[in-house]
């Protein structure tokens, strides 16, 4: 199993109720299955849990077998660089890197690096012509664009997507998530999208409604 969460809880201290409260969840390899939730409901909150950037009070949260939760920050980043991606709402370009030093960045930090894959990537995702620009010269399209292509090039086992088209309008929503589904298929990764969409979420094979702190 690539992803095994058993009765995760998570509290934070300016709250007085638990946002995930006992939530359990298996994904398979080549798996994809979509988040959906209200504001406020604890989706970006799992996803970071799962990610290794925040951490369960209680409870497994475990990628390819591996428990996140006793591990300290370096080993939580250590799984995130070899068997991660996440792709942010905020897209978190670097401002000062081209859109080809972006794209290997996080390649490069898990040493992964493949110029083959790039190419790859960079004509899948129709960013040949922006090569040389930098994130504040391309559209909000084309920097989400930009940052797929980062979160896939070190091919990660499991690609964590947080409202990847919430900045986007809805034509652009559409194309982006068909190439990052086509992109993801690919791989054989497992693929776990965070919408506020149910027209995009129907568009995934699987489905799961995040309410109360628990998955429905």
């Amino acid at each position: 199993m690539l992803l095994s969460l058993r009765d995760v809880i998570k509290t934070y201290p300016a709250s007085s109720a638990a946002v995930l409260r006992g939530v359990s969840l298996d994904l398979g390899r080549g798996e994809m299955l979509a988040l959906t939730g209200e504001s406020g409901s604890g989706k970006s909150t799992l996803l970071h849990l799962i990610g290794g950037l925040d951490t369960a009070d209680e409870g497994v949260v475990a990628v390819d077998g591996i428990d996140l939760t006793p591990l300290d920050d370096a080993g939580r980043a250590a799984i995130r660089r070899g068997k991660v991606g996440v792709i942010f709402q905020q897209f978190n370009l670097i401002p000062s890197l081209t859109v080809a030093a972006n794209i290997a960045f996080q390649a490069r930090l898990a040493s992964r690096h493949d110029k083959e894959r790039d190419e790859g990537l960079i004509d899948r995702l129709g960013l040949r012509e922006h090569l040389h620009k930098y994130p504040e010269q391309l559209s909000g399209g084309q920097q989400q664009r930009v940052a797929i292509a980062r979160t896939l090039a070190p091919q990660p086992d499991l690609v964590l997507a947080d409202e990847p088209t919430g900045n986007l309008d809805e034509a652009t929503a559409d194309t982006v998530l068909t190439v990052l589904q086509d992109l993801v298929a690919q791989t054989g990764a497992g693929l776990i999208l965070v919408t506020h969409s149910q027209r995009l979420a129907a568009r995934l094979p699987r489905r799961l409604h995040l309410q109360g702190g628990r998955l429905a």
